[in-house]
């Protein structure tokens, strides 16, 4: 494959992950503390050898893909009545979970109890406070109260109080699932003193689906447009190599 051939086909890798990204948005678009994610792409230069036409062309272009950005706007605060359940009005602070792979963080506070007290999210991990230890809550505890601090106390008394964390860069979070997220290399979770919980409420997904699905719709056509340069492409250098074997 030559010059054109390989940079149509980064072009057309770009495309197909354009589009599973933001297909990813619209399947998240009800997932609770969902963040919409855009690939960031660039350009890699090449320079050609022995190349001087066509004037300024001594250079190739290929796309490169970068990085993935994740959208930190504020997601719409859905109204559950759970008193389990809470939200973060800070933009950048997190939950703390056990995970069988260590603790991870988490903006989805959709949270229940187990069979031992615990206060797990629905993948069933452990709620974390600032012990390190999980949230857990006496047998029969009905009048439970989470302020915006993050303590938890029933009417026997305080439990505990939520570890929530922020970070200095959360575009460095490693996504894990939908819902978590793992902390980046070198950085330390920092606690957050006014997190501003609000218990019986949970935060949605901050996906917007029309515009995702008009995006979606953009992707499509790019992608089919690029795929179309590449047939067109592989036709051109069929006619190549027919050309040159009839001259010999």
């Amino acid at each position: 494959m030559d010059s054109p051939g390989y940079i149509v086909l980064s072009r057309l890798v770009a495309a197909q992950r354009m589009t599973a990204v933001t297909a990813n948005n619209i399947a998240n678009a009800d997932t609770p503390g969902f963040r919409a994610s855009r690939p960031v792409f660039g350009t890699m230069l090449e320079r050609q050898v022995d190349a001087d036409a066509p004037r300024g062309g001594r250079e190739l272009a290929f796309a490169q893909d970068r990085a993935t950005w994740r959208d930190g706007s504020a997601a719409p605060l859905q109204r559950t009545g759970n008193p389990l359940d809470v939200a973060l009005s800070d933009q950048d602070a997190f939950l703390a979970v056990a995970t069988p792979r260590g603790e991870r963080y988490t903006r989805a506070g959709r949270f229940s109890l187990d069979v031992q007290g615990r206060v797990v999210d629905p993948d069933g991990n452990a709620v974390l406070g600032t012990n390190g230890q999980p949230i857990r809550l006496e047998p029969g505890s009905s009048r439970i109260e989470i302020r915006g601090d993050g303590s938890v106390s029933t009417e026997a008394g305080p439990v505990g109080q939520l570890r929530i964390v922020r970070f200095d860069d959360v575009q460095r979070l490693r996504a894990e699932g939908e819902r978590n997220f793992a902390a980046p290399e070198g950085q330390q979770a920092q606690p957050v003193e006014r997190p501003g919980v609000v218990q019986g409420t949970v935060e949605g997904s901050n996906v917007r689906p029309v515009l995702e699905l008009t995006r979606l719709t953009e992707d499509l056509r790019q992608f089919q447009f690029v795929s179309q340069m590449a047939e067109r492409e592989g036709e051109r250098l069929g006619t190549v190599v027919e050309r040159v074997l009839r001259r010999r």
